[in-house]
């Protein structure tokens, strides 16, 4: 069953914990030392944890899950389809109300992620 899942998807998936791993840890140990050098001059540090823990729960999950059945990987593209998506509006929304350009860069991020985890998701429906 596990031959379902495309070989690339399986190798996004490690991507993406890499990814989130990266940006996870760092916004979780020091949040305002590291948007203060991407240009946030306000922090509230527990907001930043708990994306910081969004983060982290679907990018280890993600490498924990690459070996998985298309069942699982369905779930969990719906989940990061889900995540991508609503990311995607609140930082474009951040951006109109004035958030820091370094913003512009992580909503390309979220971009491409999401464009990979919504034609996968609908390639396995």
């Amino acid at each position: 069953m596990t031959s379902e899942v495309p070989a690339g998807l399986r190798k996004w998936f490690v991507a993406h914990f890499v990814a989130d791993v990266a940006v996870g840890v760092p916004l979780f140990i020091a949040p305002r030392l590291l948007l203060g050098w991407f240009g946030w001059t306000e922090v509230d540090p527990a907001m930043s944890r708990v994306v910081a823990a969004a983060l982290l729960g679907i990018g280890v999950q993600s490498l924990l899950a690459r070996g998985e059945s298309r069942e699982v990987f369905r779930a969990m593209l719906t989940l990061k389809v889900i995540w991508s998506t609503a990311a995607i509006a609140g930082i474009a929304l951040s951006l109109l109300q004035g958030a820091p350009p370094m913003a512009a860069v992580f909503l390309g991020v979220f971009v491409v992620f999401s464009a990979v985890w919504w034609r996968y998701r609908l390639a396995l429906a």
